[in-house]
């Protein structure tokens, strides 16, 4: 059964003083304001009271075998109120009464499921709803504008506008919540539901807050009926970086794309290299390219996307950068610009916008187009529609796959930095011939594929510059593939758990630091993608979690069972004497390995090693800096301390091969 998290006790005085660290970097997010006593008593009072009714809802839904999905709806006002509480995020006076209003709120709601009823799920206008990430378990909210003429049972399905938010500091989960439970409309959508994410915090929906955009998304299908060829993605500032994002890797999604300002890519908007600034390590600013949508530009070709820039709009950089991208890629950027505006939307240029944006929804999307283009540099982002990319000769490099359907019997594609692909036509009739097996010409390589019928697939596999038709959609093997490609921060876009060493370390120094690093993972965590990452010790690790989840792994092969039984199956070698990664040794008194592996006892998830997310303080200063810091494996040198950027004095780092291999020099 899920437990609720313990909220620690709160000391009280007159008024609650809480003590805040003084940040070298730009915190976020702020320290909070003083609570005055009666309210904390208050708050605290009232999530012990919710907080038992969602212990009594969990035991009733276990004993009956019921879907929990609706207790979500609940806890996300406890937590939200926790977080305010516990982690001192109230950031003004007004906000304590909306979070009592939130906890009253949640009162109801669980009152409600307490009698078998969820009155606000045939509720229409703004509601505020909750799911379950598969990520860490905790609840996470969204809010969501059900049309006035929608009625329960209604099995029509409608179009779904999602709004991303543009970043706020202080947007806790009770400002969040606060804010949608008003319902204010961002644009105007027509018998249509508009979601909007909370992304969990400020991260442009990149890592957990992209994995976030799916989960609320499916939520939503899961209550409502949604038409998948009328989704819709937007937003603006930071929301207009997602709508960037979210475009340029997942065009096969929407009906239509949008975004207000909001920065493309790291390099150029974060001045990285400015006189006086530390310039990005090598492999760093090769991972740039994770994110960076003007070098994926012709990915832009496969939907419709609206850019809109302020005319005196510093973030007008991003448009002007995009539109030149654009035009590279042989691709015209549709392009609003709002006159003599800074930072915003310009009201009649706003109109116009969103009337293009409508008319693209009533089109819809199509899922069956005649020719795709699509590049990426990883294999986190390989699909759009009816193509998707298996493998790529070398990650980091761009790779790009472009695909027609000439005629009924012929399709013509053209490959770069591609190893293994696949063509799945969408059930339904197939725009081909059934008489005959398709021709596919692959670089100029003539192949035959597979018979048709009602749902077709072919998987094309490359080996010594030669293309085939396999039954298989990857090479065979330990092998990069989809969600199992890294680098270290890809382990956390899916469910993990931090697994904690009981044991005595080989050496202090790297015990000390491997301790403190968990510490400052765990307390990151919560700080930056608002949840609490799951904790087990590494007695306690069972087949369920070696089935279902990444591995974190804390410590070393003397303090940490897991790690020890893995060692040997692992890529480097650790004794209490020597380290050896990639055939180089160093003395294992003051160096530690950082990395991540397929788990040698489940393939299919990771194992990482002493390490979280892993950009640090420093990179929080501007969301375009929240980009991977390390690549596959980093060794560090402990002699240096971590530091807002580093864990260490990073020795030396990089990459496995496309077979999890060390790389040849």
């Amino acid at each position: 059964m899920k437990t609720l998290p313990i909220l620690l006790p709160l000391a009280l005085a007159p008024a609650l003083l809480f003590a805040q660290s003084t940040p070298t970097s730009k915190q976020a997010p702020p320290p909070g304001i003083e609570v005055p006593i009666a309210d904390a008593t208050e708050l605290k009072s009232g999530l012990d009271a919710l907080g038992k009714d969602i212990e009594s809802l969990q035991k009733r839904f276990v004993t009956r075998n019921a879907s929990t999905a609706e207790l979500a709806d609940v806890e996300v006002f406890h937590k939200a109120v926790r977080y305010a509480l516990q982690y001192h995020e109230f950031f003004k006076a007004g906000e304590i009464g909306a979070a009592k209003a939130e906890l009253k709120l949640g009162q109801e709601r669980a009152k409600e499921l307490l009698e078998n009823k969820a009155s606000w799920s045939s509720a229409t206008g703004p509601l505020v709803l909750g799911y379950i990430s598969k990520i860490d378990g905790s609840a996470q909210p969204y809010g969501l504008i059900v049309p006035d003429d929608w009625k329960p049972g209604d099995k029509t399905p409608r179009p779904l506008y999602l709004w991303f938010h543009g970043r706020g500091d202080t947007l806790s989960e009770v400002n969040f919540i606060n804010g949608r439970l008003k319902g204010k409309h961002d644009f105007s959508t027509p018998n249509a539901f508009e979601l909007h994410l909370y992304g969990r915090y400020c991260n442009a929906s990149k890592f957990a807050g992209e994995t976030d955009c799916f989960e609320a998304m499916a939520d939503v299908q899961r209550r409502y009926s949604i038409d998948p060829n009328r989704i819709v993605e937007m937003g603006f500032s930071m929301g207009g970086a997602t709508g960037w994002h979210m475009a340029a890797h997942y065009p096969g999604w929407w009906a239509v794309g949008s975004c207000g300002a909001g920065f493309a890519e790291t390099e150029i908007y974060a001045k990285v290299d400015a006189p006086g600034k530390v310039p990005p390590a090598p492999w760093e600013r090769k991972m740039f390219s994770l994110y960076d949508c003007d070098k994926i530009a012709a990915n832009y070709g496969n939907l419709p996307f609206i850019a809109y820039s302020g005319e005196i709009d510093p973030q007008k950089q991003s448009g002007d950068l995009m539109n030149k991208a654009m035009a590279d890629a042989g691709i015209k950027m549709e392009w609003l610009i709002g006159p003599g505006v800074g930072h915003k939307y310009e009201p009649e240029t706003k109109k116009e916008l969103s009337k293009r944006i409508n008319a693209y929804v009533a089109k819809g999307r199509d899922p069956m187009p005649t020719h795709i283009r699509y590049e990426t540099y990883s294999l986190r982002y390989n699909n759009c529609k009816w193509l998707t990319i298996d493998g790529l000769d070398q990650h980091w490099e761009k790779a790009e796959v472009d695909a027609t359907l000439v005629d009924e019997g012929t399709f013509q594609v053209k490959t770069r930095n591609v190893s293994a692909f696949t063509i799945e036509l969408p059930p339904g009739p197939a725009p081909l011939d059934k008489t005959h097996p398709p021709r596919v010409v692959v670089d100029d390589q003539e192949l035959v594929g597979p018979a048709v019928k009602e749902r077709w697939t072919a998987h094309f596999l490359k080996a010594n510059g030669k293309w085939t038709v396999t039954p298989h959609a990857a090479a065979s093997g330990l092998a990069k593939q989809h969600g199992l490609q890294g680098p270290i921060d890809d382990a956390f876009v899916d469910s993990f758990i931090f697994v904690r060493p009981t044991g005595k370390a080989l050496n202090d120094k790297v015990g000390t630091w491997a301790k403190n690093e968990l510490d400052l993972a765990i307390a990151g965590w919560r700080r930056v993608f608002r949840g609490d990452a799951r904790i087990k010790d590494d007695t306690a690790i069972t087949a369920e979690d070696i089935a279902n989840a990444n591995l974190v792994l804390w410590g070393d092969p003397g303090s940490n069972k897991v790690l020890a039984k893995l060692l040997p199956q692992l890529p480097v070698q650790w004794t209490k004497d020597k380290l050896t990664m990639g055939g180089a040794s160093a003395g294992a008194g003051d160096h530690a390995p950082i990395f991540i592996f397929p788990n040698p006892a489940n393939p299919k998830r990771y194992v990482v090693v002493n390490s979280g997310f892993t950009f640090r303080m420093g990179a929080r200063v501007s969301n375009s800096l929240q980009t991977p810091k390390l690549p596959d494996w980093a060794l560090i040198d402990l002699n240096t301390p971590p530091d807002e950027l580093w864990p260490g004095k990073v020795v030396n780092a990089g990459w496995f091969d496309e077979h999890w291999k060390w790389r040849e020099k």
